[in-house]
């Protein structure tokens, strides 16, 4: 049985087994709906979780390059969002994570939201994320020096910001809005950028790596493996669509690791590099897809994950039903 929401959205889908799928609680149980006001709330929290890793250095902009100067840190702006061509994966980190969040907080609770409330959670990510990269466009814009370098700089930032809002658009409809299949290929993305997020807060931006920064950035380091796994295991592969999405998930986990150090190569084009540091970037794509590559490492993991997971959910619904059963009878 389906209910919809007024903007189209399913607050529950029971699958052929009887079981819900998506993790909504028993369909028939009525809810206590939150206003408009909290669904905002909701967005607005997310982006700045999403947000966080760079909050907690100061939120002073390193670009010395595009400012043309070199200050110092009490000197340099305090801006929300992270910018610089330094990290184009970490600012699409952070604002594809606090999207995903969102998406996450807004599945788990659309039951008892009222008519419009996924679209207010929407508006709530995107109000802080369009903030903050206006400002930080402004606080650029203002500080440039004018050259033709720093400029095509500036719109290569601009660029990754706006295509990394897109992305976080994309993976908050998906987790959302979508049925389970396009659910699980949004937390696939979504992995990917926490993964990112938390390098980026067990190691923040400007510090001195140390052996037990290292230690934690190496666990740190199979999380997106993780939450592919679980994602996969809590789908399921009951239908094709499930079973698609989920090879779907494992290939955006291969493949991201190549599209990071593609990014790099980008990066080091528009600064100038040389050609053999373009050609050992071409030669890391390579080591990273294929045996042993940390690719292939995650993709291990995230099976071993979803295997695991299933397994472990496939007992509990035994266990459950064993009981209905058992419950059924004894009437």
């Amino acid at each position: 049985m389906t209910t919809l929401h007024g903007d189209g959205s399913s607050a529950y889908q029971a699958d052929p087994a009887g079981t819900l799928s998506t993790d909504v609680a028993e369909a028939g149980v009525p809810r206590r709906q939150v206003n408009v006001q909290w669904c905002f709330a909701i967005g607005v929290v997310a982006a700045l979780i999403g947000m966080l890793p760079w909050l907690v250095t100061g939120m002073r902009l390193p670009l010395e390059k595009l400012l043309g100067t070199s200050p110092n840190a009490e000197a340099t702006p305090a801006v929300v969002l992270m910018f610089s061509e330094y990290m184009l994966t970490l600012i699409g980190g952070l604002i594809v994570t606090g999207s995903a969040i969102a998406g996450v907080a807004a599945r788990a609770t659309r039951a008892r939201h009222p008519r419009h409330g996924l679209r207010a959670v929407v508006l709530g990510v995107l109000l802080v994320q369009v903030i903050a990269a206006a400002q930080i466009t402004v606080v650029i814009m203002t500080g440039l020096q004018g050259s033709a370098g720093a400029g095509s700089t500036l719109a290569a930032l601009v660029t990754v910001v706006l295509v990394s809002l897109l992305i976080g658009i994309l993976v908050v409809l998906l987790i959302t809005k979508s049925p389970v299949p396009g659910a699980t290929i949004g937390l696939g993305i979504a992995a990917i950028a926490a993964g990112i997020w938390a390098d980026a807060l067990v190691a923040p931006f400007g510090i001195i790596s140390d052996e037990l920064t290292a230690s934690r950035l190496h666990n740190v380091q199979w999380i997106p493996a993780v939450i592919v796994g679980l994602a996969i295991a809590w789908a399921g592969y009951r239908t094709v669509g499930r079973v698609s999405a989920a090879v779907a998930a494992l290939l955006i986990l291969w493949i991201a690791p190549a599209v990071f150090v593609a990014v790099r190569i980008a990066t080091d084009m528009l600064a100038g590099a040389s050609g053999e540091m373009l050609n050992y970037g071409l030669e890391s794509i390579v080591m990273v897809l294929w045996p042993p590559g940390v690719a292939l490492l995650q993709l291990m993991v995230a099976v071993t994950v979803a295997a695991l997971g299933w397994f472990i959910r496939f007992l509990l619904l035994s266990r459950a039903n064993a009981a209905a059963q058992a419950g059924a009878e004894s009437r």
